[in-house]
């Protein structure tokens, strides 16, 4: 198992391309630039078999319906951010004079953490609310990897001013579901570049005396 990282839109948000040996792949946050995203998938010879979504930000789920008229996709998001997807208010579009974004529902909501398995892609889902609601990240552990949205991020973490952003509850999903993983599980951040739990856990200056 491989991934890609791709910095879509004007904020650069990452999507994440996890690909299997199959030429299969996952598609993790497609946040912009929809017609990009399916072109390189398509240059690739890749089969996307499903959208995760760290969460329903509107830099998070911009390309999800152009994604979604070319392939006939699963879209996997929690169940606490379900009507931010169609709700500009929500999905805090509305506020970043950047466009009203509103896109189809999801058509799997995530309602409790443990094991996801879509065709041959196996991971775990983990709740870590605090840069929203309905934040949760995605540890592939064969492929020692987790997708963190805007968890976590290098040397810095989510942010907490927006709809339903809790700081305490940030640092606690950080460090109950996400520094207990072995210290060389690349992190794939929301934004900016990979890091690693050990990295963070050593050097992040938000994450120490917590």
């Amino acid at each position: 198992m491989k991934y890609q990282r791709v910095p879509l839109g004007p904020l650069q948000t990452n999507c994440y391309i996890i690909e299997n040996d199959k030429k299969e792949c996952l598609i993790v946050d497609p946040g912009e630039e929809g017609r990009k995203l399916v072109q390189l998938m398509e240059q690739r010879k890749l089969t996307p078999v499903a959208v995760l979504l760290t969460h329903a930000h509107f830099d998070h789920i911009g390309a999800l319906d152009d994604v979604r008229k070319r392939y006939e996709l699963p879209v996997y998001v929690h169940v606490k951010e379900k009507d931010w997807l169609t709700d500009p208010a929500l999905n805090g579009s509305q506020f970043f004079m950047m466009g009203a974004i509103s896109v189809q529902a999801a058509t799997h909501h995530l309602t409790k953490e443990g094991p996801l398995t879509i065709g041959d892609f196996t991971c775990e889902v983990y709740e870590t609310p605090g840069h929203s609601p309905g934040s949760v990240s995605y540890y592939f552990k064969e492929a020692g990897i987790v997708a963190s949205g805007d968890v976590l991020f290098e040397g810095s973490i989510g942010r907490t001013d927006l709809q339903g952003g809790s700081h305490e509850q940030l640092l606690q999903s950080i460090h109950k579901k996400l520094l207990v993983l072995p210290e060389d599980t690349i992190v794939l951040c929301g934004h900016g570049r990979e890091t690693n739990i050990g990295d963070e856990m050593e050097s992040n200056p938000f994450l120490n005396g917590f």
